[in-house]
């Protein structure tokens, strides 16, 4: 070959490869276009639930009816053929409501959850040994499919160290014939020591399906959640095969900017219009400053003023800036009682940093709800994100302090404020909360004595422990005690109209008096 052929021969290669060059490429704009473009959203609930079937882990997210994806449940409900359903959620939703109904209806026979609370469905089924019950405390709902999402079989925690959780003693059923006999109880956890504190190995969840709901999704997937919504349907809709999404705003690719997608499309295979109510579970506004005056504290009954006591005195452990989560009853008050001086960011384990007031009326927001599922603002400066993230601020230490209700507390300080004989309701996030007392300061509020006159601070606490020698401080109607997990209680504050002999003799167990005893002063 001469050299006038070889060179016509390479401009024939170099203009071949050009084409192949363009070729290729026209291909991979028109996949991309066509990955782009395609969308996933469904036109029914048929549709949507399509290859659903019995026996399935169900993820199910929301928080009592905020961020509840009822549509979605209400089509599994219209398929009475799928049954077996094992179904995780915080806790059910409530009667008449969400999973309320496939529990009623049979169809869910085990549930994994962390409260019942009100739940009356709930409840009694669980309670007459019709469905199986896993409890498991919120922050380790979240953790749990959090791990299965990132493909992590397992995890330590220092959640439900040296309680029923380590021991394996929770219920799981009851006997149908007799509620008091337990037929199986919950696996004992693994433990391990870690730089020299204690922690249980908690397996991962990975879910079949997962309904979610969300705000807005665009028809790629991607989905943005309202106010604290987003609860467990984030991690959720991570943890799941199959996730369907219920959206109440369906748009077009690029109108949720990418900076702001809470669940990107990549986990998300199905969505669908979502039609279901936006119902307010526990509306409550704020109130005229008068009724939280003295003036208005007069009118109480006895036991209102007591407990108002207790709130007052409890207002005086924020300090200036503290971050803080308060538990449902009286820890939520406190508030209320702060010096204007005094600035708090409180916390909620459903997924807010920076709450508000309570809002006046016409300024509720569905979406906008704390732990005690009541209506909330935010101040400026608030955080939003989902429960899973709630909870690593949580057992990391970065909530200084936690305020609590309890049953009993011991000398030590251990704490036990979820569950009566024959009245298990389920801990919720308590647990998670008094994890790490070593960083968090833990106070408990609650009445000296319980109904019927006996002590509630004790040598040994008889109810199923919280956490153990996790309470730093207790806070009754009659006095304040510090707590030492070594050297038991010191009673530093005691009630102007209370004498140290009738403290002793209310209180079931020996406690040392400070030398520096004050008067409780609200």
């Amino acid at each position: 070959m001469n050299f006038l052929q070889t060179r016509k021969a390479l401009f024939a290669s170099s203009a071949n490869s050009l084409n192949l060059s363009k070729c290729i490429i026209n291909t991979i704009k028109v996949r991309y276009q066509s990955t782009q473009t395609r969308s996933k959203v469904v036109n029914s609930v048929d549709e949507a639930l399509d290859g659903v079937k019995s026996n399935i882990t169900l993820l199910s997210g929301g928080f009592g009816l905020s961020g509840l994806p009822e549509m979605l449940i209400n089509g599994l409900l219209a398929k009475k053929d799928i049954n077996g359903i094992t179904a995780v959620s915080n806790n059910a939703g409530i009667d008449k409501r969400g999973l309320s109904n496939l529990l009623e209806s049979g169809q869910i026979t085990k549930m994994i959850s962390s409260y019942i609370g009100n739940n009356k469905t709930f409840e009694k089924l669980y309670l007459s040994g019709k469905i199986d019950l896993e409890l498991c405390p919120q922050g380790n709902l979240a953790e749990r499919c959090r791990a299965g999402a990132a493909g992590i079989p397992a995890y330590y925690t220092a959640t439900g160290v040296n309680t029923w959780i380590e021991e394996g003693k929770l219920p799981v059923r009851y006997d149908p014939n007799d509620n008091t006999k337990v037929l199986k109880t919950s696996k004992p956890r693994e433990s391990r020591v870690f730089n020299g504190k204690k922690y249980l190995l908690e397996e991962a969840i990975v879910g079949d399906v997962a309904f979610v709901k969300a705000f807005k999704a665009d028809t790629l997937g991607n989905c943005w959640f309202k106010g604290s919504a987003r609860n467990f349907n984030s991690v959720f809709g991570r943890a799941a095969n199959l996730t369907i999404v219920e959206a109440e705003n369906i748009v077009e690719p690029g109108e949720i900017q990418a900076e702001d997608v809470h669940l990107p499309g990549l986990y998300v295979d199905r969505i669908i219009q979502s039609n279901s109510p936006k119902d307010i579970e526990i509306l409550t506004l704020s109130k005229d400053e008068s009724t939280a005056s003295d003036a208005g504290d007069k009118q109480l009954s006895p036991g209102e003023l007591k407990r108002i006591k207790i709130v007052k005195r409890a207002s005086q452990e924020f300090e200036d800036g503290v971050y803080a989560n308060l538990g449902i009853g009286m820890p939520t008050l406190a508030p209320n009682y702060l010096p204007k001086e005094i600035e708090v960011n409180l916390q909620s384990e459903n997924g807010i940093l920076g709450m508000g007031p309570y809002p006046k009326p016409g300024e509720e927001d569905a979406d906008l709800i704390n732990a005690g599922k009541e209506t909330v603002t935010l101040k400026p400066g608030a955080s939003l994100f989902g429960s899973e993230e709630s909870f690593a601020m949580i057992r990391s230490g970065k909530i200084s302090l936690t305020m609590l209700g309890g049953l009993q507390v011991s000398k030590y300080g251990d704490l036990a404020n979820w569950g009566l004989p024959g009245r298990i309701k389920g801990m919720g996030g308590a647990m998670d909360l008094v994890s790490s007392p070593e960083r968090t300061k833990v106070v408990v509020l609650m009445e000296h004595v319980d109904k019927k006159g006996r002590p509630k601070i004790l040598d040994e606490c008889k109810f199923p422990l919280t956490g153990a020698k996790c309470v730093s401080r207790i806070i009754t109607d009659l006095a304040v005690f510090d707590v030492d997990s070594e050297r038991g209680l010191t009673l530093i504050e005691i009630d102007g109209s209370s004498t140290v002999e009738e403290v002793r003799a209310a209180t079931g167990c020996e406690f040392a008096v400070s030398l520096d005893l004050k008067t409780i002063e609200v």
